[in-house]
């Protein structure tokens, strides 16, 4: 991974601003959570209509808030057509603050930088050709840079959430696919190129944050080599039903595919034949999102799913002769299925009258609990607060805190012990320099509505149990995360 130039960075984000001030009026509400990679989950956020149609219907595409509103009036040609093109950038500084644990003299104390810029194309059909609900996604990315929690022995939780997957490629696809909405939004079928994350155990309040264990979804949803979030895809095929107004129920098929984040398989994410397909995942999610307060402005999101993954996953601690490969040297036993769960909330608890919608505060909690045969995080609980407009001079600014708890599976665990009590000690799994068990990461930090299409947010974090290893001091970092929403 070619490290980035952070200065050079910085000097065309200062650019884009400047550039941007000069056209732009009077800010507005621009988020973490509102950007061109939010549509797939504020779809499912997104409860149905109080009166909806019984026929065919395109959901309006979602519209951030952006540094260039209307640029020669090209945003509003094109969406009169049937036709949203959003752009953003997202960057992500971190640097360590505490020095390393003595005696590794591979672990260093250091800073990194990465980043992405997001292309998102939607279509709609309907308006271009009478294709009725009809409409289709495609996302691109380019991705930058490293993370700074490596260096200091860690491999659990990237400081930057945005860090790899993204094949060093000026242009990765991301997603492509169709979704047809019946029956007024009751009934939504997508598919084609998918990232079922986006859609399951899925919420644009994760990403108000920076670090990986939480932002994009909570790291041990994804704890398995063919789950695909952000920015992978793969082949798949969705149905979600609205049997009432808060209520939906999804379930998709997808197929398992090997090297989803790596640069042999799927470098540029163009990668369409089915030769590295290996078998399928099929989750279903049952979803319930109530507005509560007698002025209906407190929305909560409760959701419950699972999945079945039919695809060989290695056992974290037998062969196939049942037993521990670490002595016998033999092949990990593969399993042809393993399974997920998540049980996840999120609830505006109050809402600040002088803010806008999204004002308030509004708390997060989960569990995410998987196969402990095959997993690395055998689960993962969190709780989190975001109050947004809490300072009334400041409307657009946010407050937020999360703490995730990592526990680490026992087959792992166990496999450290022997590697590591070998003598000489064998290389550990999952690059463990000691008995990994738990680990906790805490972080905060300030979202400074800047102006029209810019947010900035200073950022601290703390690992307690770096790789969720003992023998590994605490470690610190402060850095910063900023989205500039460009179209």
């Amino acid at each position: 991974m070619t490290l980035c130039r952070p200065k050079q960075v910085f000097r065309t984000e200062a650019l884009i601003i400047i550039v941007g001030m000069m056209l732009c009026g009077q800010a507005a509400a621009q988020t973490f959570q509102d950007n061109s990679t939010s549509d797939a989950r504020l779809r499912v956020a997104t409860p149905l209509m109080a009166h909806p149609s019984n026929g065919p219907v395109v959901p309006p595409f979602s519209r951030p808030e952006a540094l260039f509103t209307d640029p020669f009036g090209m945003t509003s040609w094109l969406r009169a057509r049937g036709i949203a093109l959003t752009m953003d950038n997202t960057n992500e500084y971190t640097a360590a603050i505490s020095k390393p644990t003595p005696g590794y003299p591979n672990y260093k104390q250091g800073s990194s930088n990465a980043g992405q810029m997001n292309t998102a194309l939607h279509i709609n059909w309907e308006k271009i050709i009478g294709l009725k609900g009809f409409a289709t996604h495609t996302l691109f990315t380019s991705r930058y840079g490293t993370t700074a929690n490596r260096m200091m022995g860690d491999w659990l939780a990237h400081s930057s959430e945005i860090y790899g997957g993204g094949g060093n490629v000026v242009v990765h696809l991301v997603t492509a696919y169709g979704e047809e909405n019946l029956l007024g939004g009751r009934v939504s079928i997508a598919g084609g190129r998918l990232t079922e994350m986006s859609e399951f155990s899925a919420s644009s309040l994760f990403c108000n944050f920076q670090n990986n264990g939480f932002c994009g979804r909570p790291k041990a949803a994804i704890d398995n080599q063919y789950i695909t979030s952000y920015p992978a895809g793969e082949w798949g095929f969705r149905v979600r039903g609205r049997p009432s107004r808060y209520i939906y129920i999804q379930a998709g098929v997808y197929f398992a595919e090997r090297g989803i984040y790596a640069n042999s398989q799927h470098r540029t994410g163009f990668h369409f034949n089915s030769s590295n397909i290996v078998g399928q995942l099929a989750p279903i999610e049952l979803g319930w999102e109530p507005v509560f307060g007698h002025r209906h402005n407190l929305p909560g999101h409760y959701k419950i799913g699972g999945q079945v993954i039919s695809a060989p996953n290695p056992d974290n601690y037998y062969d196939s002769q049942g037993q521990p490969y670490a002595l016998s040297g033999r092949t990990a036993r593969n399993h042809q299925q393993t399974w997920s769960t998540w049980f996840e909330i999120d609830q505006k608890l109050l809402h600040h009258s002088y803010s806008n919608a999204e004002g308030g505060l509004t708390a997060m909690t989960g569990v995410i609990y998987n196969d402990p045969r095959t997993s690395l995080r055998n689960y993962e609980t969190y709780v989190a607060f975001v109050d947004r407009g809490f300072i009334r001079s400041r409307p657009y600014d946010s407050f937020g805190m999360v703490m995730t708890y990592v526990k680490i599976a026992p087959g792992v665990s166990d496999t450290d012990m022997l590697d590591l009590s070998m003598v000489p000690a064998k290389t550990a799994p999952n690059h463990a320099t000691g008995i990994q068990g738990h680990e906790t990461v805490f972080e905060a930090n300030y979202q400074i509505h800047v102006m029209r299409g810019v947010v900035f947010a200073p950022d601290f974090q703390i690992y307690f149990r770096p790789n969720a290893q003992k023998n590994l001091k605490n470690v610190e970092f402060v850095g910063f995360k900023s989205q500039i929403q460009i179209l």
